[in-house]
């Protein structure tokens, strides 16, 4: 019978004692972390008992979980608490063993809470989105001490701090660019680039020699690079966000009409020979059969495209824009060595993409809920 369940906790409290014994800085701090004030026992006692709780036979549940989280998160923030003292470099080797032990704690922590078996189905959802909260969260934490405790300069990587105060102090030019690139360029461009190319689909399934044409033309297009298309449109449609849309509508045309095409097609013979069997003509075997079997390839195209169209929209604008826009503001203030603001649009354009990709998960599970992918959720 193995003694120990959990690697991490082993080494977890070789890097606890570590942090106990050496220097917490490296610069006028020479003490060790219980020398820093009494929080810091405090901190070293709960991550003892969590890497107790973590390392020794028992039960994985929800109480496991509880322990662990409040001894991670402890240990999380005394290492935060004592970054003004170790900014710039000056974290010594205390320091780091504190961070160390108090995300191998937070990677045992995540283990738990996956492995868990919740009694109600509520229980699950929540689990369901807790888990990479506290995964995203721990990421931003390390990031943050990395940053600070090994004196990155910011013109390199600013802190995650740094890119909040950015945002916050930003929020206006932010919410314009966000509305320039977002609110018009892709989200025009995304409804009609989708919407052609569905509708082409449906007339080349219907006229085979224009299939047969059309699909390798799709495969070329799909190949193109942004950079050689935005500068094109540009010329034809402005500077302003119709060239933008522009782009995006090329970038999620042929991706909606492969996916289409294939979807289509992928009715079971059996099914469609049936259809004919009761009198069924084209276009009520498409909408009663072929369509509904071709959704999941539909809804495949409108996820792929919510990224391609946004990537598409910001590429697009550094090759000619108003003084306003994602992608202006990320290629003018890189050349201003504003990293900070670089990053909070990047942080504003990742939110975007991934509530907009989320936004079409859901409605694909409220449509095809009948599919077998969905049926065991």
């Amino acid at each position: 019978m193995s003694f120990l369940r959990s690697w991490q906790a082993i080494l977890a409290l070789v890097f606890i004692i570590v942090a106990v014994l050496a220097p917490v800085g490296n610069r006028g701090i020479s003490g060790s972390l219980l020398e820093t004030g009494p929080e810091a026992l405090v901190a070293i006692v709960l991550m003892l008992v969590a890497t107790a709780v973590a390392a020794f036979p028992g039960r994985t549940s929800f109480t496991d979980g509880a322990v662990v989280f409040v001894g991670a998160h402890a240990g999380a923030w005394q290492a935060l608490a004592l970054l003004p003292l170790v900014a710039g470099g000056g974290a010594g080797w205390g320091y780091w063993a504190l961070v160390v032990a108090a995300w191998l704690l937070a990677w045992r922590l995540v283990t738990i809470l996956s492995a868990a078996e919740p009694s109600s189905r509520l229980l699950a959802l929540l689990l369901r989105v807790v888990v990479p909260l506290i995964f995203g969260a721990w990421l931003l934490f390390l990031w943050e001490v990395v940053v600070r405790g090994a004196g990155v300069p910011q013109v390199l990587l600013p802190a995650p701090s740094a890119i909040g105060a950015r945002i916050a102090a930003s929020t206006y030019l932010l919410w314009a660019d966000f509305r320039q690139t977002f609110l018009k360029a892709v989200l025009i461009g995304y409804v009609v680039g989708c919407l052609a190319g569905f509708l082409v689909a449906i007339v080349a399934d219907r006229v085979p020699f224009l299939k047969r044409g059309l699909l390798p033309v799709g495969n070329l297009v799909s190949a193109l690079p942004i950079v050689g298309m935005a500068p094109i449109m540009v010329m034809w449609f402005g500077f302003d966000w119709p060239s933008k849309a522009a782009v995006v509508i090329i970038m999620t045309f042929f991706p909606m009409l492969v996916n289409t095409v294939a979807g289509l097609a992928a009715s079971e013979a059996v099914h469609r020979d049936l259809m004919r069997t009761y009198g069924a003509g084209y276009w009520q075997t498409l909408v009663k059969l072929r369509l509904p079997a071709a959704l999941p390839f539909i809804f495949n195209a409108l996820k792929i495209n919510t990224t391609l169209a946004l990537i598409a929209a910001i590429v697009a604008e550094f090759f000619g824009t108003p003084t306003v826009g994602m992608g202006f503001r990320i290629s003018t203030e890189i050349g201003r060595l504003a990293t900070d603001m670089v990053w909070a649009e990047i942080a504003v354009a990742a939110l975007a993409g991934s509530v907009f990709y989320g936004v079409m998960a859901l409605i694909e599970r409220a449509v095809t809920f009948w599919h077998p992918s969905f049926r065991s959720r």
